[in-house]
């Protein structure tokens, strides 16, 4: 392979018939799309044509990582999966850090594709040039903790790093998600596909040295990084020290932190109880992902009452919310006990309570009557551990939650659908975007539903003035910058790199320091331009294959409660995304993109981006 970055090679395994191949990447694709979320897309795009079953043996699992994972750049141990989302039926991808992407990185390949169906329980070996396929069944049943501990156990290797799923995945819950160790690719029902193929687990140990064409250069690129990093008065003065949990207290004060499945946003303030000094109180250690300087995750436990001495690496913000304020719920020993569960579980924490707070407020309303003795009160934090349990294990009443508020709301009827706080069938995460418009805007035109990290509107949320200063609650304009939003998200996505630095202290330097990384890790020379161009072909590609499978301008939309009802109380009392407004945003935002007023990107667009061979997908007038 004449470039450096990246090994050039992807294995392709097939469960249905137990083999696996090594192939050669494609010099022109690995340039075009570089890697982790766009050469995903590339790879489903072109191998899972329209129509396939997401949980059928057709659909695949795809795990790419990008040039510079498993380097020494700092912040660069990420994993991206795509596959055909069983929750949205759109292209779905989630991502992860910790360890293993590094140790993916070190095997030597690039991708690995997951194809076929195994007739019984199995996981994948992949060390020292070997890649085994083998039973399964004794792990089948386990939650995700003993299961990457057994596999351990029974290889005698406690260096390998463990993707798999848990009782969700098996039991094909569609918010099910992917963990290694306690890193979730937890949204878009990834851990079902996973389940379908009855694929437990994909063990990994490389030993390997990641190529770098010009190590000089890269240094310099790395050095860039880290002086950024040091001048941030937010990278190592708070977020190394809080994690995400410092959102609660921004959005608090914004007036947009969602409360009682979003009915009462800004009536409580959340920030007192479920802010960063409340869960200071329960830090214990940290656990940085692979070559992190900044070390977010913070690991905590509850000290007293019932859930005594369970930890978890978190609560993330996005967990505090799902488990908390969105179910009225202001106990952070409850959150931490119930973010633990779904990680051992293997299901998102996002989408389940969300689901749980739809269930709570249609039994308040009268309209879930059957609970199985469970009273679905909210601020009742007595119900979320059993809740939790019987989705994953697709039990009882909670078997119609168990795939998410879409379909929940399809099987209790046209009543319940107003309660379903999804777009495309995922469900919103934490962030009243009745508030927040260009964030609102980034939920409805996402290519994977409703997704803060897909576009996440920094300017809106942190005040942060990149591209230039934004006003939160304004409608013009919010196009324009959702494009921008949602293009620079897809930046580090590609590298891979952590979102978390380059929203924080990389702004204002982001695509040149994407550049000169992956000029030196590659040998090819990438201009700012070019990277900004990688990160919009990501976007149409993904939108293309939306597109085949039926999607336009009709699913970019939002949730009737956010459309029609305003904000209670706070700050942002009285804001709502009418159809009207969202409409004019949706008009600006498809112009800024070069796509259609049906939301379809343009033949002209498509060559403009190289992406020619997705022509015949659009829809003929």
């Amino acid at each position: 392979m004449e470039y450096g970055g990246f090994f050039g090679k992807m294995l392709r395994i097939n469960l249905t018939d137990r083999t696996s191949q090594v192939e050669k990447l494609d010099q022109e694709v690995l340039k075009k799309f570089v890697g982790g979320s766009a050469l995903g897309a590339k790879i489903l795009y072109d191998e899972v044509p329209a129509g396939v079953d997401p949980l059928g043996p057709d659909n695949k699992l795809i795990y790419t990582v990008g040039p510079i994972t498993g380097t020494n750049a700092p912040c660069a141990s990420r994993l991206n999966i795509t596959t055909k989302s069983p929750l949205t039926g759109a292209i779905g991808n989630s991502l992860s850090g910790g360890h293993f992407p590094a140790e993916m990185k070190k095997t030597g390949y690039d991708a690995i594709v997951i194809e076929g169906k195994a007739d019984k329980p199995v996981y994948v070996l992949i060390k020292e040039d070997r890649v085994d396929i083998r039973s399964a069944e004794k792990y089948w049943g386990l939650n995700t903790q003993d299961t990457q501990n057994y596999i351990k156990e029974d290889l005698n290797d406690l260096s390998l790093r463990i993707s798999c799923i848990g009782p969700a995945g098996e039991n094909i819950s569609l918010m099910a998600c992917i963990m290694n160790e306690a890193r979730a690719a937890g949204r878009k029902g990834v851990g079902a596909v996973m389940g379908s193929k009855n694929l437990k687990a994909i063990a990994v140990k490389g030993d390997k040295e990641v190529p770098v064409v010009d190590p000089e250069r890269f240094q310099a690129a790395i050095r860039e990084v880290l002086r950024k990093l040091k001048e941030s008065d937010v990278a190592y003065p708070v977020f190394s020290k809080t994690g995400t949990v410092l959102a609660v207290d921004g959005t608090s004060a914004l007036g947009v932190m969602p409360a009682n499945n979003f009915r009462d946003t800004g009536v409580v303030d959340y920030s007192k109880a479920l802010g960063t000094k409340a869960y200071a109180e329960y830090d214990q250690t940290k656990n940085p992902c692979y070559r992190c300087p900044m070390s977010c995750t913070q690991v905590r436990m509850a000290r007293g009452g019932k859930y005594a001495g369970i930890s978890t690496e978190g609560p993330e913000f996005e967990t505090i919310y799902s488990m908390g304020s969105v179910l009225g719920i202001d106990d952070p020993e409850l959150v931490i006990a119930a973010d633990r569960l779904c990680d051992e579980l293997g299901i998102d924490t996002m989408s389940s309570g969300v689901a749980i707070a739809m269930a709570m407020e249609l039994y308040e309303e009268g309209i879930l009557t059957e609970t199985d003795g469970l009273e679905l009160k909210f601020g009742n934090k007595d119900v979320v551990l059993p809740f939790l349990r019987m989705m994953a294990y697709k039990e009882g009443f909670a078997k119609i939650f168990a795939d998410g508020t879409k379909k929940a709301a399809e099987y209790l009827g046209e009543e319940a659908k107003y309660y379903a706080m999804e777009v495309k069938g995922l469900e919103l995460p934490a962030y009243d975007v009745r508030g927040l418009k260009a964030h609102g805007l980034n939920y409805a035109t996402s290519y994977t539903g409703a997704d803060h990290n897909r576009g996440y509107a920094f300017q809106e949320v942190f005040g942060i003035p990149i591209p230039h200063a934004v006003e939160r609650l304004d409608i013009e304009g919010k196009g324009k910058i959702t494009k921008f939003n949602q293009d620079f998200a897809s930046l580090p996505d590609i590298l891979t790199m952590c979102e978390f630095p380059v929203q924080q202290a990389l702004t204002d330097v982001a695509q040149k320091v994407a550049a000169d990384l992956l000029s030196a890790a590659t040998g090819l020379e990438f201009t700012e331009e070019e990277v900004w161009q990688i990160c919009e072909r990501l976007n149409n590609i993904c939108r293309m294959f939306n597109v085949r499978e039926g999607f336009s301008r009709k699913d970019d939309t939002l949730p009737r409660r956010i459309l029609e009802e305003p904000i209670k109380e706070g700050l942002s009392k009285g804001e709502r995304i009418s159809q009207e407004d969202l409409d004019t945003m949706l008009d600006e935002y498809y112009e800024a993109r070069g796509w259609d007023e049906n939301g379809i990107p343009t033949p002209e667009k498509l060559k403009e981006l190289g992406l020619e061979d997705t022509i015949e997908a659009v829809p003929s007038i």
